[in-house]
């Protein structure tokens, strides 16, 4: 990993490099979540990337980071799916071999468009640790170029793009809120936003199984945790012992962070499927879960959340606007 530091400038190169290969993804005003919180509220729509989430700017801005023989080695990343989808989608597009380590805990949805990307797939274990020391030990056995989901300079810069077009396009943001797992996407929203204006609240949303972030930053440390099924499954994973960047940007830069149940997360999906016709995974919806459950408090007056990604088995999207998702019955009716 260079060594090197996350820069706003950067965030503006990022933007000029991956432009032909992402989408500037929309803001939707929410009528229902403005008038029930008394608050503006506008919801960052990056579930309509072409590969249905953020991950693409980071993936992307790394890729081509990359000098043409560190390319033509090939790359190799490990992810719970959509990072996974991204870097297949970029090394595609660019003509580069790449391999993909997954855990067994990755939806089948995921794992077949990663595939249908033509990318080498790995399957490192039960969970996204042992995807990730198998990760590592390809990229040394092989010679390829690690394209971190989360802990890179350049990744972290890429995503930092969505705070750029939150601040163009909503230049009285107060508050934003954001999905959190590893943290290179909350990481880079909240560079560009502070460094704009130190006052804007940034918070960070995560499930309340297993949030590697959230218990780390609790301890004051990294700290492992046990990984249980989620419906936010892109949340899923730990920071890895040699974290070198969004640990401490997270610590630096976040207001706030919030955890949000199973039944919350459902009643997001739902929320958004019904009253916006938007398809959100789990991972993606955790922001406006944090909304609809009061958790996220103080707002100020005009609030962004940030839908990360729209990757969700359609049976499993039917069962969940249907109140058919495990433990939904036990956990009390929607909002």
């Amino acid at each position: 990993m260079p060594n090197r530091n996350v820069t706003l400038r950067g965030m503006y190169l990022a933007r000029k490099r991956i432009a032909s290969l992402i989408r500037r993804t929309p803001l939707e005003a929410s009528l229902p979540l403005s008038e029930a919180l008394g608050t503006r509220v506008v919801l960052k729509l990056e579930n309509l990337q072409a590969t249905g989430s953020f991950k693409i700017r980071g993936a992307a801005n790394k890729v081509l980071s990359l000098s043409d023989q560190e390319r033509a080695a090939g790359i190799i990343t490990v992810s719970s799916g959509n990072h996974g989808r991204a870097v297949s989608t970029v090394a595609q597009s660019l003509g580069v071999p790449a391999v993909v380590c997954i855990s067994e805990a990755v939806p089948a949805n995921k794992l077949q468009a990663i595939e249908k990307l033509g990318a080498e797939v790995q399957i490192g274990g039960a969970t996204y640790d042992h995807a990730a020391a198998l990760a590592a030990r390809l990229e040394t056995e092989r010679g390829l170029s690690m394209v971190h989901p989360f802990d890179d300079p350049f990744v972290i810069e890429g995503q930092g793009t969505i705070g750029l077009e939150l601040l163009e396009d909503y230049p009285e943001i107060d508050t934003v809120l954001v999905p959190l797992s590893g943290g290179g996407l909350l990481s880079g929203v909240a560079f560009a936003l502070k460094a704009a204006d130190p006052s804007i609240r940034t918070v960070g949303v995560s499930m309340d199984r297993g949030p590697a972030m959230i218990e780390s930053l609790r301890a004051g440390t990294i700290v492992e945790v046990h990984e249980d099924p989620t419906l936010a499954d892109a949340l899923a994973g730990g920071l890895g012992p040699s974290n070198a960047y969004t640990f401490d940007l997270i610590q630096e830069l976040v207001d706030d962070t919030v955890l949000v149940t199973e039944q919350e997360i459902a009643q997001a999906m739902t929320f958004a499927f019904e009253e916006h016709r938007v398809v959100v995974e789990g991972g993606g919806a955790v922001g406006v879960a944090a909304l609809l459950s009061g958790k996220a408090k103080p707002l100020g007056r005009n609030v962004a959340v940030v839908i990360s990604g729209g990757n969700v088995e359609l049976p499993l999207l039917l069962d969940v606007v249907q109140g058919r998702t495990p433990g939904r019955e036990q956990q009390g009716q929607a909002l």
